[in-house]
């Protein structure tokens, strides 16, 4: 099947489009390097386009009706937003839905620790990572810690140019024929990936060590403090108030520091860290707030935990969208369980998620007529899952014949494909969690190369494509 490059169908006008969008995006990849960042960056914008509280609205005693425009927020980690339609919202939801969390390294709760003169966070790694690709490269520390008396301090060090970065160390090169001949998986070890934070002894320390003499018992007692440990708890203290025992109830993650960036020579792609999967929710959120209209009551899901297992009260498994749902009927129908389960089951969703772009250096790993290609628009997968399809959604036919005469009625570029070759690997998705209630669901996003490294690389065109193939969905 002939494959065209998007690139070479834009007229001036969508290429000023088109730069607009991807400056917005890499703006958003900036400010949002957590889910709780993405969040809050996602409320931002909905007010700024109309969208109310929905607690505020069934707070005030009132009804939606068309037109009307809400969100909701799990936890600050998970955010649902709602345009009511023409249609009522029994008769189904044209919903988006994408995750915002990333694959990153978590601080652990009792993390703070010296050893031979330097200072450490103790960390655990989150999603799945190649391990070796987050040594010796500056790292920045985002999250909150909430304090017992439930003040909430945000953290964000690394990403201004005047803010110290932190790195996880790698041992020289001249010393690592031992560590060379090991496996890429064992190359660094979990309990390898701590943090370095730290160097120099607390100041009273330093004073007391030139006041004696080096024999005298004071100085030894000086000495045998954990004099460096001592020096990042105390700036921990002036900056943000935090004990060592606050770390028990932080949220603290490890990302790679610096902002999304133009790749190549002709500026045609992006590379950032976190657009595994913020590439399709950001543009999934464009959508939503660019639809003024439409017949059917339109949706855009973003979510948390779906780089493990899409578990926990954040995660697509936890019962938040369809409370949420609920409470939509009943501030428009009236209350009906059953008008819920016919909501969900009449409505229709994309699931959007990054697909594995076709890498010729790798090509190996790929099956060529089956992958996705940078530059080829928005990407279907008809179903994820491994080797035999297994965990995955697999999409009806009727729903992708329906999706591909409304994409090319407005001309969007799209492409379909499979996660690399039967029997290598695969991945998942929300897709089949969704599909549990009976609506039709498909996987569709944004091809990317180096999924899931520190750095992810996607094309402009694509970006492009995703925001121009998410309007057409929740207009269908």
């Amino acid at each position: 099947m002939e494959r065209k490059n998007a690139w070479n169908t834009y007229t001036k006008e969508q290429l000023a489009e088109l730069n607009n969008i991807n400056e917005k995006y890499k703006s958003c990849l900036n400010a949002g390097k957590t889910e709780r960042e993405c969040v809050e960056l996602a409320v931002s914008m909905a007010k700024e386009a109309g969208y109310r509280d929905l607690k505020d609205v069934m707070t005030a005693g009132e009804c939606l009706k068309t037109g009307d425009k809400v969100y909701a927020v799990c936890m600050n980690k998970m955010i649902a937003l709602f345009r009511i339609g023409e249609e009522p919202i029994s008769a189904g939801m044209n919903i988006l839905g994408a995750h915002i969390d990333s694959p990153r390294i978590d601080v652990k709760q009792n993390p703070l620790y010296e050893n031979e003169g330097l200072a450490y966070l103790d960390t655990h790694y989150y999603g799945g990572i190649k391990k070796y690709q987050w040594v010796a490269q500056p790292l920045s520390l985002h999250g909150v810690i909430v304090k017992k008396d439930g003040t909430t301090v945000k953290v964000s060090v690394g990403e201004d140019e005047n803010d110290p970065v932190f790195v996880i160390t790698d041992l020289l090169v001249h010393l690592a024929q031992e560590q060379m001949e090991k496996k890429a998986s064992k190359v660094i070890e979990g309990e390898k990936l701590d943090l370095l934070i730290g160097n120099r002894p607390v100041e009273e320390v330093i004073e007391e060590l030139t006041s004696v003499d080096k024999g005298d018992k004071k100085s030894e007692k000086a000495q045998a403090k954990e004099s460096i440990k001592a020096n990042v708890l105390q700036i921990l203290k002036e900056k943000y108030d935090m004990d060592e025992e606050d770390f028990l109830s932080a949220e603290l993650e490890i990302v790679p520091a610096g902002k999304a960036r133009d790749c190549g020579f002709d500026r045609s792609m992006i590379l950032s860290y976190g657009q595994d999967d913020r590439v399709c929710a950001f543009t999934s959120l464009f959508a939503m707030i660019d639809i003024v209209e439409a017949k059917r009551t339109g949706c855009c899901l973003l979510v948390d935990k779906e780089e493990i297992g899409s578990v926990g009260a954040t995660g697509m498994h936890s019962r938040f969208f369809e409370n949420t749902v609920a409470e939509l009927i009943s501030l428009t129908e009236g209350e009906s369980e059953l008008k819920v389960r016919r909501t969900l089951m009449n409505s229709r969703m994309l699931s959007s998620d990054v697909s594995a772009a076709y890498d010729p250096m790798y090509a190996e790993a790929f099956e060529k007529r089956s992958s996705a290609f940078l530059g080829g628009g928005i990407t279907f997968n008809k179903f994820t899952g491994s080797r035999g399809k297994s965990g995955s959604n697999d999409a009806n036919a009727e729903y992708i014949a329906a999706l591909r005469k409304a994409m090319d009625d407005d001309d969007v570029a799209y492409q379909f494909a499979e996660l690399g070759r039967v029997d290598l690997g695969g991945g998942g998705t929300i897709a089949y969690i969704m599909a549990n209630y009976g609506m039709e669901v498909i996987d569709s996003g944004v091809a990317v190369l180096n999924m899931h490294a520190p750095y992810e690389v996607t094309s402009k065109a694509d970006v492009y494509e995703a925001v121009k193939g998410y309007r057409t969905f929740l207009k269908m």
